[in-house]
Parts: C-alpha cells; structure tokens; sequence
C-alpha cells in the first residue's frame, strides 16, 4: 500500500489508500449518505491495479511464476494495465487479450507501458463499447490458446485468490478505517466478482450487519436468477451475464440491485459535474444503485461504494457526448 509520507522504490508501491470522500452534493436532501472509494487514483487508473499486483505477488511467493516467464491475461482494459505496470516493473512480459468491444484508449495505455495487446472481434451483432458474455468466450478461447502457445503464466482474474485478497485485505479495511467504521451497507458492480466478494467478506467479519449487495445491468442479471433478455449495455468490464463466477463461492449476498443504462451513465455524468470526480460508466452504475438503497429499503443508511476507473478510459465512447 502506498504511503505518501515516504519515497517510494516504485509506481507499484503507490497502489492503494486511495482517499474516501462523501458526496455530500449528490444526496443533499436524501435521507442518508454514500461514500465514494477513489480507485481511479491509483496508477493505473482503476480498482484493477490492487488485483494485478495481488496476483503477481501470490504468483511469485508460489513459484508459478518463473522470472521473466511471459504473464498473460483476458481484460476489458484495467486489469490488463494493472499488470501491465507491475509486469513492467518487474521484468515479465505482458500479454493482454482484449475484445474489440472495449475502448479504444484502454488498448492504448496498455501498449504505452510496453504491453502485447491481442484485439479479438466481437460476435456478429455486438456493438462497439457493449461486451457481451458472448464476446468474453471469444476472448477466453483466444486467451487459453495463446497461454499454452507462449507457455505464460495466466494471470486468471476470474480464478485466482489474489484478486479478492487484495479487497479483503485492502479495499475493505481501507473504508472501514477512513468511515470511522459507519458503513451499514456497501454495493459494487461485478464483473470478475474479486472486488465485491473480497470487500463482502471484510464487511460482514468486522460488522455481521451490514449488508451488501451485487449490482447488475437491467437484462444481464445472471446472478439473482433473472432472465436473460439482453447482454448489450455500456457498462464496461462487468455484467456479462455469466451465472456463475468462482470468485463469488461461498458469498452470500444481502440482495441484487438491477441498474439500467440510462442511469449508469447519467450518475457517472453527475460524478463529474457535482461532485469533480472523472469516472467511468461502472462507477455511475454504483452510485444508481447507492440512490436506490437510500430512497428505498435502506433509508438513512451509510452506503460505501467503489468509483471503478477514470472517465478517461470513455473518451471515445458515448459517455461523454
């Protein structure tokens, strides 16, 4: 975790304590309070960084990764520069497999930090900036085969424990520590699921009562049960309407939030013009589901959230139109 009160021997050491700020302007005459974990501060621009680095780090305290062995990984772009940076710092070469669904400038930033990056196309249908389940399974059948062919060590985000390791033994403690411990109630968008369930499983250790919640995209709600009925939504990097993530066994959710686009992207728009914080579409799907807690089942409550990654990475996309 990074410490700004000394010098640091590198960018992987600025990972982490990224600042806690209530939006005070969002909820003004909302009967309750949410608090925005600032994870587009940390070097790479996203939660994502804290998961790169707990997988290498597990990865070489193992053994399963050889010295300058190649690291390859699927990414909707912010676990790929994650890795990217701590690969960089540390000798291994990266591979990064990513659909060409995802934003531009996300590609862009992962070669800036010397990164191979494997586009794949999208499904016939699929739209540019909407990934579907379908369009991972391309990425994941590109990924597998390209891991045996360079003999990489796979930096599997959806399997491996370093990725909530590092929510359970940062993310999470970092909040409760900055909210004085005052959070009743936390919700996060899922993707690879590490950040919730790592966040969960601190949560409900230091306080059994506070409840948290899986936020879904309207149509891709896989995860409460729901019917498919559409997996195409901006939301990047998570939603893929897959039933089943490992990284989420053995968590009990306190309840499923289903966010439409719509408001995903308006709260990220809000973010920035309310309260200056330059966020993603995942960070505005977040802050939806924060609001509907407070002005339905949970009012008065002291939700924490996570702001994903910066609005930099939407650029091209329609987020800022």
């Amino acid at each position: 975790m990074s410490d700004v009160s000394r010098l640091l021997h590198s960018a992987a050491e600025a990972i982490g304590q990224t600042p806690l700020v209530e939006l005070e302007r969002i909820t003004a005459g909302i009967d309750g309070r949410v608090l925005a974990k600032l994870e587009y501060l940390n070097p790479g621009f996203s939660k994502k960084d804290r998961a790169a680095l707990g997988i290498i780090d597990a990865a070489e305290l193992s053994g399963e990764l050889a010295p300058g062995q190649a690291v390859l990984e699927l990414t909707s772009g912010n676990m790929g520069t994650g890795l990217a940076i701590v690969c960089a710092i540390r000798g291994y070469p990266f591979v990064a497999v990513m659909s060409k669904g995802n934003s531009e400038e996300r590609a862009r930033m992962m070669r800036a930090f010397g990164a191979e990056v494997v586009i794949v196309e999208q499904c016939p249908g699929s739209r540019p900036g909407e990934v579907s389940g379908d369009d991972l399974k391309l990425v994941e059948a590109v990924a597998r085969k390209l891991t045996r062919e360079r003999s990489a060590f796979r930096a599997d985000q959806f399997e491996l424990s370093g990725n909530q390791q590092a929510h359970f033994g940062g993310t999470a403690p970092e909040i409760w520590q900055q909210s004085s411990g005052s959070i009743t109630a936390f919700c996060d968008f899922v993707g690879s699921g590490g950040t919730f369930a790592g966040c969960a499983r601190y949560f409900k250790k230091v306080n059994p009562g506070i409840r948290c919640f899986v936020v879904e995209p309207d149509g891709a709600a896989a995860l409460s049960g729901q019917e498919i009925t559409d997996t195409r939504h901006p939301i990047q990097g998570g939603g893929y309407a897959m039933p089943t993530l490992s990284q989420m066994d053995g968590i009990d959710p306190d309840g499923y939030l289903c966010v439409s686009s719509h408001d995903a992207v308006d709260c990220a728009r809000r973010l920035a013009r309310e309260e200056g914080i330059f966020a993603g579409t995942s960070s505005g799907a977040n802050l939806a589901a924060a609001l509907s807690l407070l002005q339905g089942p949970l009012p008065g409550a002291t939700v924490a959230i996570i702001v994903c990654d910066s609005g930099l990475k939407y650029l091209s996309t329609g987020l800022w139109e």
